[in-house]
C-alpha cells in the first residue's frame, strides 16, 4: 500500500471515527433529555411504579386480575431495625456513594464479561429504586445506563433517607405485595414500626428474590441470610428523616397510623462497612432480582 492509499485509509478511518462519536453524543443527549424529571418526588409520593404496572400487565395477560396490596408509611414509622437490615443485605455503602458504587460496578462488569452475558447485579439501592420507579428488569445496557443516570438525579435531588423511604415503600415483596408496611402485615402480622430484628432480616434477606423467598415460609437459603443479616445489622447506621415532609400520598395508598418511632440517627464517625458475604445465585428461570 503506498502512501496515498495510507492517506485514504486514514481520512476514512478518520470519518468513521468522528461518525461514531457524534451518534454517540446524540445518543446520550437524547437519553439525558428523555429521562424523567425526579424532583416531584422531593414532596409528593408516586401513585404507580413501572415494576407495578409490569406486574399488572403480566397478570391481565394471563387472565387474571392484578393483585396490589401497598400502605404508604413514613421513614421515620419504619423500624430501624428493617432499616439497617435493608442496608446490610442490600447497599452497606449506602452513606458513602452517590448513587452508584462505581468498585462494585466494575466487579459487576467484570463478571458480565467473563461469563459473555448480563449476571450480575451490582446495584445500590439508589440504581434499584431508578429501576422500580421508571424502568424494567431487562439487563439491556442501554437501560443499565439509563439506570446510572437516574440514580444520579436522585442523589442529586433527594435526601438520603427520602431515597431509601421510597424504595421501603415501593419495592416488591412477593405477588403483589409493595413496600415494606404491606410485607410486615402479610407476614407477620405487624406494622412495618414494630418489626423486631429477626423479621426485619427475613424482610430484607427476601428481596433478592422476592416472588420465590416467602419470609412466613423461609427456605435454608433465607434462614442463611437472615443469620448473616442479623449479626451485621450493628455495622450501620439508617440515614436521619429528611427535613422536607413529602404531601399525603393518594388514596389508594394512604399511610396506616404510625408505629413505633425512634430518634434520628447520625453515621458514626468510624464506620466501616461490612457487606453481606455472596451466596448461590438465585436458580428460579422466572426470577427477577431487584
Amino acid at each position: 500500500m503506498d502512501r496515498n492509499d495510507l492517506k485514504a485509509a486514514a481520512r476514512t478511518t478518520g470519518r468513521w471515527a468522528a461518525a461514531g462519536a457524534a451518534a454517540g453524543f446524540a445518543c446520550l443527549c437524547y437519553l439525558y433529555l428523555t429521562l424523567p424529571d425526579v424532583r416531584p418526588l422531593k414532596t409528593s409520593n408516586p401513585k404507580t411504579t413501572a415494576f407495578i404496572e409490569l406486574r399488572a400487565h403480566e397478570a391481565r395477560a394471563r387472565g387474571e386480575t392484578p393483585r396490589r396490596i401497598q400502605q404508604w408509611v413514613s421513614y421515620k414509622s419504619v423500624s430501624p431495625n428493617l432499616t439497617r437490615a435493608v442496608l446490610v443485605a442490600e447497599d452497606d455503602l449506602f452513606w458513602q456513594h452517590e448513587g452508584v458504587d462505581v468498585e462494585q460496578l466494575e466487579e459487576s462488569l467484570e463478571a458480565d464479561w467473563a461469563n459473555g452475558r448480563f449476571l450480575r447485579g451490582g446495584s445500590t439501592i439508589t440504581q434499584q429504586l431508578a429501576k422500580n420507579l421508571y424502568l424494567s428488569p431487562s439487563k439491556n445496557p442501554l437501560r443499565k445506563l439509563r439506570e446510572l443516570i437516574i440514580a444520579r438525579r436522585l442523589e442529586a435531588e433527594l435526601e438520603k433517607s427520602r431515597i431509601l423511604e421510597l424504595y421501603l415503600n415501593v419495592i416488591e415483596w412477593g405477588d403483589g405485595i409493595y413496600g415494606a408496611e404491606a410485607a410486615a402485615r402479610t407476614y407477620f402480622h405487624l406494622g412495618a414500626g414494630s418489626l423486631g430484628p429477626s423479621e426485619a432480616a427475613l424482610l430484607a434477606g427476601a428481596i433478592i428474590n422476592p416472588r420465590v423467598l416467602n419470609p412466613a415460609h423461609p427456605t435454608a437459603r433465607l434462614l442463611r441470610r437472615q443469620a448473616l443479616i442479623m449479626r451485621r445489622m450493628g455495622s450501620v447506621t439508617p440515614p436521619p428523616p429528611a427535613d422536607v415532609v413529602p404531601a399525603p400520598p393518594p388514596a389508594d395508598t394512604a399511610t396506616p397510623p404510625p408505629g413505633d418511632e425512634s430518634p434520628a440517627e447520625t453515621p458514626p464517625p468510624d464506620y466501616t462497612p461490612q457487606p453481606v458475604l455472596p451466596e448461590d445465585p438465585v436458580t428460579d428461570p422466572n426470577a427477577v432480582p431487584q
